[in-house]
């Protein structure tokens, strides 16, 4: 598959801030995005179902598909950033026209359950979307976090090689590894299964996860690695924060049990994270795990 960087961000480019998952929480901070975006010197267009809700969901499905093919048709938008995740994106992949994707690249970013559309985009599009902040939660906070602004800039703004840092780095089994960077929110990923979504390449995957008990991330990573593609294709596995969990001790002893089986790479403490301060990660890019930092370019 011929793999797509979308063009970097530039001043003046205009951001399209669109509604995929699930219904806007706080219209303040989504206007605040807004409004931060446009103190930088871009121009913002807000998708016509950002404030819909229907129950938990940003309106309805056709809605959000549409405005999801009218701003990647659209040549005067440069990149989309989703509004928020909760829920809704799985309910999307089998109506999208991965082809509009495809001929019209451009930068599209999101985390949790918008890695339900970054895994999808990247497997029928090839497409390399960003794992990073949302205009709801990050971009719109009334103090957004500096770490997290850098990041996203660093990653969307340049075609320098991008060096990632645990902060806290945690090894339960140390090696080098080098593949497609790919992943994402882990319960959002396992959702996927019972479609074609895992990459048919070597890669590197990255989770984070959050209020879940440990049996239920046991559960998913297990049923992840039951599946053959799955156990073949993976050469390091990079973790992030799984916050609110009930047993540290527990969730380290599973990870090394995993290293075990795997013979892979397994490092932790990568701001991937549903915290205030994360990292924007290129999906699909090419990278490289060495010396306990993962290095994308």
């Amino acid at each position: 598959m011929n793999i797509i960087k979308p063009p970097s961000l530039k001043k003046g480019d205009t951001i399209g801030i669109l509604a995929t998952a699930g219904a806007v929480e706080s219209k303040e901070n989504v206007l605040r995005a807004k409004q931060f975006f446009e103190e930088r010197g871009y121009r913002v267009v807000l998708s016509e179902n950002v404030f819909d809700k229907c129950r938990y969901l940003a309106g309805d499905d056709e809605k959000k598909v549409e405005e999801l093919h009218k701003f990647f048709l659209n040549p005067e938008i440069n990149a989309i950033i989703c509004m928020r995740g909760g829920y809704g994106a799985i309910r999307l992949i089998e109506k999208i026209n991965y082809d509009i994707i495809r001929k019209n690249p451009k930068i599209f970013c999101g985390y949790s359950d918008i890695s339900a559309l970054s895994a999808m985009i990247y497997k029928r599009a090839g497409l390399i979307t960003y794992s990073g902040p949302l205009a709801q939660s990050d971009f719109g906070l009334e103090n957004p976090s500096t770490f997290t602004i850098k990041a996203f800039f660093d990653a969307v703004t340049s075609d320098n090689p991008l060096v990632i840092t645990p902060s806290n780095g945690v090894c339960y089994l140390d090696g080098d590894a080098e593949g497609i960077l790919w992943g994402g929110n882990l319960a959002t990923i396992v959702s996927l299964c019972g479609v074609d979504f895992l990459p048919a390449e070597k890669f590197i995957f990255f989770t984070e996860e959050l209020n879940e008990s440990v049996y239920r991330i046991d559960k998913m990573m297990t049923q992840l690695m039951n599946i053959k593609q799955f156990r073949d294709n993976v050469q390091a596995i990079v973790l992030g924060d799984f916050l609110d969990i009930d047993n540290k001790n527990w969730l380290d002893d599973l990870f090394y049990e995993i290293a075990d089986k795997l013979q892979v790479p397994v490092l932790g403490g990568f701001k991937i994270t549903h915290e205030k301060d994360k990292v924007t990660l290129p999906y699909g890019a090419i990278s490289k795990l060495q010396n306990q930092k993962l290095y994308i370019r």
